[in-house]
């Protein structure tokens, strides 16, 4: 049986599977995680909505976000939420 406590926003709402959360902040230690060519894709995260795809094995909400490289490549960066990080629309 678990236990996990059901992942909420920044407003305490619950936030499920299938969501559209807008990313309201991203740890600033987090973004510098990145590589620097990916740091201002990853901070241009910050106010834009996205869906939730995948909860995480610690119970996380997962968004992805897409791009394409200088080559044209797509990338994706799949990244879990804390309840800090986003607003349940």
């Amino acid at each position: 049986m678990s236990t996990q406590q059901p992942a909420v926003d920044c407003k305490n709402q619950v936030v499920v599977l299938g969501d559209i959360v807008r990313i309201v902040t991203l740890n600033k230690k987090f973004i510098k995680s990145f590589p620097e060519d990916e740091r201002i894709l990853i901070e241009s995260m910050i106010g834009q909505f996205f869906k939730v795809i995948a909860m995480d094995e610690e119970g996380q909400p997962c968004v992805v976000r897409e791009w394409h490289d200088e080559h044209g490549i797509m990338q994706t960066h799949v990244i879990a939420l804390d309840a800090e990080d986003m607003e349940k629309i």
